[in-house]
């Protein structure tokens, strides 16, 4: 019985081959056939692997990475049996496509890029296909029945942004961490444990008060949870000092964030400042004491709590509502899978609400990419000026 597989995901294109469809296929094989393709590293093309996935999500573009594995590392002889089959692979990609060591000696990839209007289910039986004929050609029978293939597309589907899940073979940068990478997170959690605590011991007077405020002037509960996104996209009840009567509609809300995301929202004047502010102002939902909290940032209090538990850091991208990330873009999704989510962060302390949602966005994941200690220390030691100038703040 073969052992070849594949994985490939369920949403995919489904129109019709058509000529182009046909002539891109052949091409996987015609272009290079008989060049030999050294295979990069294991580091570098995982590297390169990572650069596919992000230029992907900005060009709309699928790829396709195909793994070829062996159930016995080695042959007979003591070599290891994916040696033979590089050449083979050299044979069959074009010249844009990427050849690489997945795993050293273990998985070799191969990443076929800008497949343009190809059917994906298609690509995968052509390029299978002559895979199995190349090994057949360079391998005894027993041999070639031993590999297993596995196809990966990325992104899944346009329909529902583009955005897959998270799968470990296409985000090896966001699990595969080295030891300073991890030694840093482990830092960062102990300055959130050690940070979120003083916190809540320090502030227990406002938010005492601030309790009584919010429960002698609407009623209701004091707190509003809500259900945010976190790392990964994961759920978590999120806590806030409640700032609205209760019974309120959320479409009003839901509806600017759509245009907000969309960028079809106008920024506001008021009180005769003339800088842009994109966001909702004047909220009849808002009471009086919420609207003093909002301006102050003081309804995020309990949201120590949260940093606590370990659903959320000090700094880290604020968590969105389940029905904004229904409309982002593609890579708008990395701020949920690049940093924890967090009470303040670079947006929070250059701007808040005077900058646009894209810019917002390469803010977190700029965040993202300097994320460290110091890093962390300098916005939480920017924070007390942003929050009590209230620049941004509605």
């Amino acid at each position: 019985m073969s052992l070849f597989s594949r994985v490939l995901d369920a949403t995919i294109n489904t129109e019709p081959k058509n000529a182009e469809t046909e002539g891109r296929l052949d091409s996987v094989s015609e272009e290079t056939v008989g060049s030999v393709v050294k295979p990069l590293p294991e580091t570098a093309f995982r590297r390169l692997l990572c650069q596919e996935r992000k230029r992907s999500e900005r060009s709309r573009r699928s790829f396709l990475l195909m793994l070829v594995r062996h159930k016995t590392p080695k042959l007979h002889d003591g070599k290891p049996v994916l040696e033979r089959v590089v050449r083979p692979l050299g044979g069959l990609i074009r010249e844009t496509d990427i050849l690489g060591w997945f795993e050293s000696h273990t998985a070799v990839g191969v990443i076929f890029s800008e497949l343009g209007n190809a059917e994906l289910s298609a690509a995968v039986e052509s390029i299978e296909s002559k895979m199995l004929s190349a090994l057949h050609r360079a391998l005894h029978a027993n041999q070639s029945e031993a590999f297993q293939i596995s196809f990966y597309s990325y992104p899944q589907s346009w329909k529902d942004g583009g955005y897959a899940l998270l799968d470990p073979v296409l985000f090896p940068d966001l699990l595969d961490l080295d030891d300073g990478k991890r030694a840093s997170l482990l830092l960062k959690r102990l300055i959130d444990l050690v940070g979120s605590a003083l916190a809540l011991i320090l502030l227990s007077p406002v938010f005492a008060t601030l309790a009584v405020l919010i429960k002698l002037t609407s009623k209701g509960p004091v707190f509003f949870r809500q259900e945010r996104l976190g790392q990964f996209q994961v759920p978590f009840a999120f806590l806030k000092f409640r700032s609205m009567h209760v019974a309120t509609n959320a479409e009003i809300h839901r509806e600017y964030v759509k245009n907000f995301i969309a960028g079809r929202v106008e920024p506001n004047r008021s009180n005769g400042d003339h800088r842009r502010v994109y966001k909702l102002t004047n909220d009849p939902r808002i009471t009086w004491i919420g609207k003093f909290m909002r301006r102050t940032s003081l309804d995020e209090i309990p949201q120590f709590w949260n940093v606590l538990m370990g659903q959320m850091s000090l700094v880290g991208p604020r968590p969105p509502i389940g029905y904004e990330i229904e409309e982002y873009d593609v890579w708008h999704r990395r701020r949920l899978l690049e940093a924890k989510p967090g009470i303040t962060g670079l947006w929070q302390v250059h701007g808040r609400s005077r900058t646009t949602f894209d810019d917002m966005v390469r803010l977190d994941l700029r965040y993202s990419r300097m994320c460290s200690p110091m890093s962390d220390l300098k916005i939480l030691l920017q924070t007390p000026r942003a929050v009590f100038s209230g620049d941004g703040a509605y």
